[in-house]
C-alpha cells in the first residue's frame, strides 16, 4: 500500500511560542513561578528617580490598609527596603553563595526580613558588576518565596526594580506583575526614559498579563510636561509627589513616611499615598498606550 505523501512545500512545521516582545532573547516564565493569590505591582523609572522611595512608601500604605505586603528589592545595590527595616538586609544571591548555591539549606529568615507594619522585606540582589544577569536572581528570589510557601499568606507583592531597560533584571518582574507604575519627574530625562519603559511593558504585554496601571509623578512641583505627554500616548497620572523636605528627611532617618513626624504637609503626602494604594487594590484600569520612537519624544519633549 502506497502511503499518500504531500510536497515539502506543504508540510507546515510546528507553531512555536509567540516571541516574547520583537527581537526579544528573553526566557519565557517557567509557569510553576507564577505567584498566584497576590496582586503583584512592579515599580519602574529611571535610575535615581525615588523609586525605592516611593515603593517602601507605597508598601508602608498597603500594610496600613490592613494588607499583607511583600517588597522586592530588585537592584543589585539592595537598599529597597532599608526605611522599611533600618538596614541594608543580606541578599538572596549572598545567602545562596554562603550555602554553595544549595538553596534547600536556607531558612526563610535567612533571607526575609520583617520591616515596618509587618511588611515582608526581600532583596534580590545581583551578580557581580559585569558578569551575569539580574533575571537570573529575580527568578532565583520567587522561587524560593514559593518553595518556602510565602506567596500564599501575602496580599499584594511589590516589585522595585533596578532602572535599565534593555536588562534581563529589568524585564523579569514583568513576567509576574499584573499591574507596572512609572515613576518620573517633571523633566526631559526622566520622561524619555518613561516612554522607552512603555515600550517595554507593552512588549511584555502581548505574552504576559501585566499591563501599565499609571504614571507617579515625583520630585515635582509641576506636571505640566507629564500631562503633556500622557495625554500624546494615552497615560494617566495616578499620583503626584511634590519635592518636599519631609520626604528627603525620611530617607536620612531611614523610615517611612508613615513613622515621621505629623505636620499638614505630612499628612497630605500620607493621604496621597494611601489614596494610590486603595485605588491599585481596587483594581486599575489597564491601560495599553502607544509609546513614541525615540527621535519623535525627542522633538515632542524638545525646544526650538
Amino acid at each position: 500500500m502506497t502511503v499518500p505523501t504531500k510536497p515539502l512545500s506543504e508540510i507546515k512545521a510546528p507553531v512555536a511560542p509567540p516571541p516574547d516582545g520583537e527581537g526579544s532573547v528573553q526566557v519565557h516564565l517557567d509557569p510553576r513561578l507564577r505567584i498566584g493569590g497576590a496582586k503583584v505591582f512592579a515599580v519602574y523609572g529611571k535610575g535615581g528617580i525615588g523609586k525605592s522611595t516611593t515603593s517602601s512608601n507605597l508598601s508602608a500604605a498597603f500594610s496600613m490598609l490592613g494588607k499583607r505586603v511583600l517588597q522586592i528589592g530588585c537592584d543589585p545595590k539592595h537598599d529597597s527596603t532599608f526605611t522599611l527595616t533600618k538596614r541594608l538586609v543580606p541578599t538572596v544571591i549572598d545567602v545562596l553563595e554562603s550555602v554553595n548555591f544549595h538553596a534547600e539549606e536556607l531558612r526563610v529568615e535567612d533571607f526575609v526580613y520583617e520591616g515596618f507594619n509587618g511588611v515582608m522585606c526581600v532583596e534580590a540582589g545581583g551578580p557581580p558588576a559585569g558578569t551575569g544577569c539580574g533575571g537570573y536572581v529575580v527568578g532565583q528570589t520567587v522561587k524560593l518565596l514559593k518553595e518556602h510557601h510565602l506567596l500564599e499568606d501575602t496580599d499584594v507583592v511589590i516589585f522595585d526594580v533596578l532602572g535599565d531597560v534593555v536588562c534581563g533584571g529589568f524585564a523579569a518582574p514583568l513576567q509576574h506583575a499584573d499591574h507596572a507604575l512609572i515613576v518620573t519627574a517633571n523633566d526631559f530625562d526622566s520622561i524619555f526614559a518613561m516612554n522607552r519603559i512603555v515600550a517595554a511593558i507593552t512588549a511584555k504585554a502581548k505574552n504576559y498579563k501585566v499591563r501599565l496601571g499609571g504614571v507617579v509623578a515625583n520630585r515635582s512641583a509641576a506636571t505640566d510636561e507629564i500631562d503633556r505627554f500622557n495625554t500624546a500616548i494615552g497615560l494617566r497620572t495616578m499620583a503626584h509627589f511634590r519635592d518636599l523636605d519631609v520626604i528627603r528627611r525620611s530617607r536620612l532617618k531611614k523610615s517611612t513616611l508613615f513613622e515621621m513626624e505629623g505636620s499638614p504637609e505630612l499628612e497630605g503626602v500620607q493621604a496621597e499615598y494611601l489614596q494610590l494604594a486603595q485605588a491599585l487594590w481596587d483594581g486599575a484600569e489597564p491601560m495599553l498606550p502607544t509609546a513614541m520612537k525615540d527621535r519623535e519624544i525627542f522633538d515632542f519633549l524638545g525646544f526650538d
